[in-house]
């Protein structure tokens, strides 16, 4: 390899001259920041891990809290009018730190309440006076079209972890956390409650699954006994996007073999979560 005058490899000069090249004048699209990352990364300059967070951040600035939300169908809430003795096999069996509590309709979100404020109240002798309006936690409301960038600043601000979206009409769309915002970043955060089995497939009733887009086409004929091809893709998702022949919206709906498929969150690149339910022939 070539050095020139100053003893440095004319290779390394080329892509320090492409990063000041880039950065000569104020970047005019997300493009140039994104070459100027992939160059970094290829000569070694930072490694893929913080290639791939910095992406994501920049992808998140362009996101809304409607593009990663559980859906209303998928929230697990707690009534208001629920006994201590109720709600615990409930809180155990879905194993989370926060539930919405919800009065007379799941529209009605009185307060978010905080499992470990049950502690008092499980060691307490006598719950005969068991309030749970009395543990609840005040309720951070956002739209469907709030920004991920200015919804984690909040979240960082104000000590929030959750947050109820409602829609243009203002009933519950669905509730957004922190780890949901975070995981769009730095990828897919587990704790010891993820269960392996429970990542891709969750049952919802009887004949109707919430599904990841990422669930292998095998492990989805495992599921259903199904015989789903995976030669041209390895996913779910990639499965559906070449039944709809084009990338879909939210709510757009298809059906593969006898079974319906309906977009639950998507962008403009890749579909997040289905809808899913066998349909007879």
């Amino acid at each position: 390899m070539s050095e020139d005058r100053d003893g440095n490899d004319s290779g390394d000069k080329s892509w320090l001259e492409k990063i000041a090249l880039l950065f000569s004048s104020d970047p005019h699209s997300r493009n140039d920041l994104e070459e100027v990352l992939s160059i970094a990364a290829e000569n070694e300059v930072i490694d893929e891990d913080a290639r791939s967070i910095m992406e994501g951040a920049m992808k998140v600035s362009g996101m809304q809290a409607r593009d990663i939300m559980i859906p209303r169908a998928q929230m697990v809430v707690i009534k208001a009018e629920s006994t201590l003795e109720e709600l615990l096999p409930q809180i155990i069996r879905s194993a989370h730190s926060r539930y919405p509590v919800v009065g007379d309709s799941p529209d009605d979100v009185l307060g978010i309440l905080l499992a470990k404020d049950l502690l008092p109240q499980i060691l307490s002798k006598d719950n005969s006076d068991f309030e749970i309006r009395d543990l609840l936690r005040p309720t951070v409301v956002v739209p469907e079209s709030k920004r991920l960038n200015v919804l984690l600043r909040e979240f960082r601000e104000n000590r929030n972890h959750m947050a109820i979206v409602i829609d243009e009409y203002g009933g519950v769309a669905g509730l957004v956390t922190i780890e949901d915002v975070l995981e769009e970043i730095v990828g897919d955060i587990e704790d010891e409650t993820d269960h392996e089995e429970d990542q891709f497939i969750r049952k919802i009733s009887d004949e109707d699954y919430f599904i990841k887009a990422l669930t292998p086409i095998e492990d989805f004929n495992e599921h259903f006994k199904t015989t789903f091809s995976d030669e041209e893709f390895d996913t779910i998702g990639g499965l559906v996007i070449q039944a709809f022949g084009h990338m879909p919206a939210r709510n757009e709906v298809t059906t593969i073999d006898n079974f319906e498929f309906k977009v639950i969150n998507a962008d403009q690149r890749k579909i997040h979560s289905l809808r899913m339910r066998p349909v007879e022939d």
